[in-house]
């Protein structure tokens, strides 16, 4: 039995590995409405997230994820109870105050009747929505966002600069709040509280801007933003090719996504990948930059984005041919049952806790030991 190793700078796995395995969970989860198939979603995201996450900043930032898909999940709820749910129902769990509206909101109401088919069906939609933020926050655990940036193409290496503070800023953010939190328990100071959030805000927002400062000063110091000269035939070509494949991509996606469009979707959606990344192509000529130690595709980078893949393409294809067991109905009431082959498919997504290259555990602190007596 070979042992996983541990990682290091020369075998650690790229981001965009992670990123498309993330994105492979969170494709599924878009397919299917099952609360028992979601909730293997988030346990098979949480596993991985637990065995191979680092303890980088970033890292910690899942979380703060959970904590937001359950926010989103309480909301739902609660929009439920007291704004009413398109799901008429028989079973009734309570009768709230209903507000009077004038006539011109017929179809909306404030308080009435909650049954609970209602509050079933917002349950399955918001548990969705939770999930897909819990996808989202595991490839922010797992991927460093500075090493993501430097595989992206050079046409999108602007915006990516851009987007990866905005991915560091939030890690950041917690970590510096965590960290005045704790030295404000220190000093018996309190930490919880709307009082406690006032003191603590101000100095964490100050840090973030003195981090961006401290950023643009380091980009501009290195020549960021120099471009190199193309023909104008080439520029032109560059800004038809991108704004059609996009086009495309947009109603090939629509076209996939919706029954009228099963003919023609999938043919625009690739006629408008290959223009977009053709466009992606010219457009990196302008972008006069090397890639210092660029990060290498090996088999257990493979593996981890070939079982995100596998996990959508399984749900997928499930859904085309079961649809009822990925989406089940709540008229009449009952209990959701777990279907065994989309099931088989998201426990795929677990590859990566056994692929991918271990993190390093910090050292344990050894206590000095005690001299023996000679006597």
């Amino acid at each position: 039995m070979t042992r996983t190793p541990r990682a290091n700078r020369s075998n650690a796995l790229p981001p965009g590995a992670w990123w498309i395995w993330a994105l492979g969970l969170g494709t599924a989860a878009s397919r299917t409405t099952n609360p028992l198939l979601l909730a293997l979603l988030i346990a098979v995201a949480g596993y991985v997230v637990g065995a191979r996450r680092t303890d980088a900043p970033w890292a910690r930032s899942y979380t703060a994820f959970v904590r937001l898909g359950i926010a989103v999940l309480g909301i739902r709820l609660a929009f439920a109870v007291f704004l009413g749910s398109p799901v008429p129902g028989t079973h009734l769990l309570l009768t709230l105050p209903e507000l009077p509206l004038p006539h011109w909101a017929q179809g909306i109401r404030i308080g009435g009747r909650v049954t609970a088919e209602g509050l079933l069906f917002a349950l399955y939609d918001g548990l969705k929505l939770a999930t897909l933020l819990i996808c989202v926050g595991a490839a922010n655990a797992l991927a460093n966002p500075a090493r993501l940036l430097k595989s992206l193409p050079g046409a999108l290496y602007e915006a990516g600069v851009a987007v990866v503070v905005a991915l560091t800023f939030a890690p950041n953010l917690i970590a510096d709040g965590r960290r005045l939190r704790a030295a404000r328990r220190l000093r018996g100071r309190p930490d919880r509280g709307l009082r406690g959030l006032l003191h603590v805000g101000l100095p964490v927002l100050e840090g973030a801007l003195e981090r961006s400062v401290a950023l643009a000063a380091a980009m501009d110091a290195r020549g960021y933003g120099r471009i190199a000269e193309v023909p104008p035939a080439v520029r032109r070509t560059t800004t038809a090719l991108t704004l059609g494949g996009l086009l495309g991509v947009c109603a090939g996606t629509y076209g996939v996504l919706t029954a009228e469009g099963g003919t023609y979707g999938l043919p625009v959606l690739l006629a408008g990948v290959a223009a977009a990344l053709g466009g992606l192509w010219l457009g990196g000529r302008r972008s006069a930059r090397t890639r210092y130690r660029p990060d290498m595709w090996g088999v257990r980078a493979w593996l981890v984005a070939g079982s995100g893949v596998a996990v959508a393409a399984g749900l997928i294809v499930s859904a085309a041919y079961d649809p009822a067991a990925l989406s089940p109905g709540v008229l009449p009431l009952t209990a959701p049952a777990l279907p065994l082959w989309p099931g088989a498919a998201i426990l795929l997504g677990l590859l990566p806790a056994f692929a991918a290259p271990a993190p390093h555990s910090p050292p344990r602190s050894q206590e000095p030991s005690t001299p023996k007596d000679p006597s």
